[in-house]
């Protein structure tokens, strides 16, 4: 099934049917979702090649981005350059992902697209008031305080994410660490019909030919009909609607039997998808999809790092300033970024899940220091138990 890697969800594109951008919202955060997403999704396959890859580029973008309205200094800096945000203000950030939010939600009586956005705090940590109202009112977040060294605290957090994806992705952590104070989640819980099904009774089984050779039967859906098509160099492409207004699509794109998969994921960046995008075009044709399921889970860290956001997990340097007040000696950080994803595609239509978690956790920093004794100094032996100083003394001169 390895060969179904690449099917993607334009959920956060900003393209319309015909390929033009759609003018009701700011086409920068939409670009710069698009070249983070493929940026994101080029640092995955480093880490899982062979393997299927499933995930929401706009859930992870989201969780980000209400995480970067905590974020101060070169943190801040790292954080825009890696969600190519670098152009906006934080003020224009939020706005635009409201109105996108907006826009996306249940954009067709067949189609369902959910967002939702909470945050999840360790009680007894104060986190800075603007921080928590910034993700309220642009994000819609849910904020909860919760007794994290509850053992029931992990099962109240999924059960959240197991209500907002529809039971489709029922957990996303195991236990919660003493260092954890806040929990930054989205989940997007998509579902939709195609504009014209696929016949059951034209299911059949059929070979599926995996990227070592080998090959297995699998059940094939098929159908014929006027589509939007494009023909590239080396693969050809597909886009299969869904509801009745065709806002949303399943875009397929096919290598050649000469080429490869891999081949095609070398040439997978925002340029060429944009490119891409202006060429499709109505044509008679067929096709046959494979009806599957699948459920995918990773850490982001690694892939995020690659990215440039390395600063924002490191204990020491990372600044989230903004996020709640910092002691002297005391650090927040990003502790895990986790995202987990669930799709199955049948005669019917596409039912498809995305959470991801940003973990915040805090450390001591132990603070550095230069002290060389090379002149004259003071000095003292005390009993730390009862404050009593045995001896003390200035020294001047060694002997």
């Amino acid at each position: 099934m390895a060969g179904l890697a690449i099917l993607l969800l334009p959920l956060q594109s900003g393209f319309s049917v015909s390929g033009e951008t759609n003018q009701a919202f700011d086409d920068r955060l939409v670009s710069a979702n698009i070249i983070f997403g493929f940026k994101l999704f080029a640092e995955i396959i480093k880490q899982d090649t062979g393997k299927n890859i499933f995930v929401s580029p706009a859930s992870v973008a989201i969780a980000l981005a209400m995480t970067y309205n905590g974020a101060g200094g070169k943190t801040k800096q790292a954080m825009a350059g890696a969600l190519e945000l670098p152009a906006m203000s934080l003020q224009e950030v939020n706005r635009a992902n409201a109105a996108l939010r907006a826009m996306l939600e249940n954009p067709d009586p067949k189609v369902q697209l959910n967002i939702a956005n909470s945050l999840w705090a360790r009680k007894g940590i104060i986190f800075k008031p603007v921080f928590m109202k910034r993700n309220e009112d642009f994000y819609g977040a849910e904020v909860t305080t919760l007794d994290f060294d509850d053992p029931a605290a992990p099962s109240t957090i999924n059960s959240w994410v197991s209500e907002k994806t529809k039971g489709k992705i029922n957990k996303i952590m195991e236990n919660i660490s003493s260092d954890a104070i806040l929990f930054l989640i989205n989940a997007i819980y998509f579902k939709g019909n195609w504009t014209v099904e696929f016949a059951k009774e034209k299911t059949e089984e059929r070979p599926f030919y995996l990227l070592d050779g080998a090959q297995e039967n699998h059940s094939m859906m098929s159908q014929s009909g006027n589509y939007r098509y494009y023909r590239g160099k080396d693969f050809q492409a597909i886009s299969l609607p869904y509801g009745d207004n065709k806002r949303v699509s399943m875009y397929i794109f096919l290598p050649n039997k000469d080429s490869s998969l891999k081949e095609f994921l070398e040439s997978l960046n925002a340029e060429n998808w944009k490119n891409w995008m202006s060429q499709f075009h109505m044509m008679q044709g067929s096709i046959v999809l494979p009806r599957f399921k699948l459920e995918y889970e990773l850490n982001l860290n690694n892939a995020l790092k690659a990215l440039g956001m390395e600063v924002a997990f490191d204990k020491s340097r990372a600044n989230f300033e903004n996020m709640c007040p910092i002691a002297p000696g005391v650090n927040v950080f990003i502790k895990e970024v986790k995202h987990k994803t669930f799709l199955e595609v049948d005669e019917e239509g596409t039912e498809a899940a995305g959470v991801t978690s940003v973990e915040i956790g805090i450390t001591s920093v132990g603070q550095e220091f230069s002290m060389i004794v090379d002149h004259p100094f003071f000095c003292a032996i005390r009993d730390n138990e009862t404050g009593t100083i045995l001896f003390m003394g200035s020294i001047v001169e060694l002997k």
